[in-house]
């Protein structure tokens, strides 16, 4: 019976997908753990640190998947230790060669090593994520590219912009959160396997070379020296997570906003027989959206649960360590969900360009306040211009008078003007600046960095 909202049959893939919860689960776990005891068997037969022999046949007959977990779940609870039943159970499969399962190592050496296992496949799935999520927001900043909108400081109308200039900054984000991707992970996928306080004593003079070679049949990378008690690697890693999961949250909760009734500029993903209330039929509610941005708050404080562990006392110890193992899989699954919905509301969402368009003209002109001072400006100064810019603009907006006709009837205004002049100016369409030239340049960049580029 699930205990975890992330394992609920009913609402479980709102909070984690199943590709990644199976990444998490304590199966894989354990086959994780397995593999590890199975690669350090190996490098020590190679190395003859213990007989070839012995080390083939753990090769040959340690099997995760013919383990009973229930049982050594049982045992760890009599024995009160998460590991030794693993090693038991295996010591069975291999026979007389299961002597030397877990020659040398300590447990957090095969827990660390296990988890990172764990982590590289989680890593592959955001990273794909993400590369998707971005490649679809580069489909749209380009669509949309000339799409005119109102930008929106303080919650409030400020200028044009285009929908497709507000996509590329999100697109951008993304580029660099795959950069930062990249970057952290030969440092987050490295192994640690150098025994009880990581000084390598128990696997004799070889002890270097027993974790070079276990790690490069597992495919991880090698530390400088020993991290049980530096656990920076997770922490860097979960902080990048945060960063991503931000964005997210910033998008579906911009989203969120231009779908309310009264802007209603965009619309998530709609599909026949979704109900938006049980008491109000007409509602297409942003249960989407509302997804979406609701998941970042659990990742930054699962985030914060992986901070603690970097407290550790002297060379190892158990208490900030555990935290690891409740953060770590929160963090990819929580961030799992909000990239493939993300993906899906970027790939499938309504963008109402009409409301788009209307919503600029809704305040008569104003929006082009800016515009109409710095036109002035060429005939009555730049600071003069904005003076009787704000009086008209205040009188306007707080007598609902016409904003045109307010700055013609101003005593300082300059006739000469005309009414194509002045139409000119309060077109949002002639005021959108660079908007569109910085979505080629986002796209071009992002395409330049290959990160766009799909990945298995």
């Amino acid at each position: 019976m699930a205990s975890h909202i992330i394992d609920f049959l009913l609402i479980g893939n709102n909070f984690g997908t199943p590709e990644m919860r199976n990444v998490w689960s304590e199966q894989n776990r354990l086959r994780q753990q397995v593999k590890v005891e199975v690669a350090l068997a190996q490098a020590e037969g190679e190395l003859g640190v213990i007989p070839q022999e012995a080390a083939q046949a753990i090769v040959e007959r340690a099997d995760p998947s013919q383990l009973n977990i229930d049982e050594i779940a049982q045992q760890g609870a009599q024995m009160k230790h998460s590991l030794m039943p693993t090693l038991i159970a295996l010591q069975k499969q291999c026979g007389e060669a299961g002597e030397f399962i877990h020659y040398g190592a300590t447990t957090q050496d095969i827990v660390d090593t296990a988890t990172v296992l764990q982590l590289r496949d989680a890593f592959a799935i955001i990273q794909r994520d993400a590369t998707q999520l971005a490649n679809e927001l580069a489909t749209v900043a380009r669509r949309h590219q000339h799409t005119p909108m109102v930008g929106r400081t303080h919650g409030m109308q400020a200028l044009p912009t285009t929908f497709g200039f507000k996509v590329a900054v999100w697109l951008d984000e993304f580029v660099r959160h795959l950069t930062r991707l990249n970057e952290i992970k030969p440092r987050a996928l490295t192994g640690n396997v150098n025994g009880a306080i990581s000084t390598y004593a128990s696997f004799g003079p070889l002890g270097p070379e027993v974790e070079q070679r276990t790690l490069d049949i597992l495919g991880l990378a090698t530390p400088t020296i020993g991290w049980q008690s530096a656990r920076d690697r997770f922490s860097e890693f979960a902080s990048v997570a945060v960063l991503i999961s931000g964005t997210l949250g910033k998008i579906g909760n911009e989203l969120y906003n231009l779908m309310r009734s009264e802007i209603n500029e965009i619309e998530e993903p709609f599909s026949a027989g979704k109900i938006g209330s049980t008491t109000m039929p007409h509602k297409r509610n942003p249960a989407a959206l509302e997804g979406l941005a609701s998941l970042t708050a659990p990742v930054l404080k699962s985030a914060a649960l992986i901070y603690e562990s970097m407290h550790v006392e002297h060379e190892r110890d158990a208490m900030s360590w555990r935290a690891e193992w409740i953060a770590l899989p929160e963090i990819c699954i929580y961030l799992s969900a909000q990239l493939q919905n993300a993906i899906a509301i970027i790939r499938g969402m309504t963008v109402n360009a009409a409301r788009m368009r209307r919503n600029l003209d809704m305040q008569g002109g104003l929006l082009l306040s800016e515009k109409v001072m710095f036109e002035l400006g060429k005939k009555l100064g730049k600071q003069t211009a904005h003076h009787v810019v704000y009086e008209c603009a205040m009188q306007a907006y707080e007598q609902q008078r016409d904003f045109k006709e307010t700055l013609r009837a101003h005593p300082q205004m300059d006739n000469s003007i005309s009414d194509d002049e002045f139409n000119a100016w309060l077109d949002p369409v002639n005021y959108l600046g660079s908007a569109p030239r910085k979505v080629d340049e986002v796209i071009a960049a992002a395409q330049a960095s290959g990160l766009l580029e799909t990945r298995a």
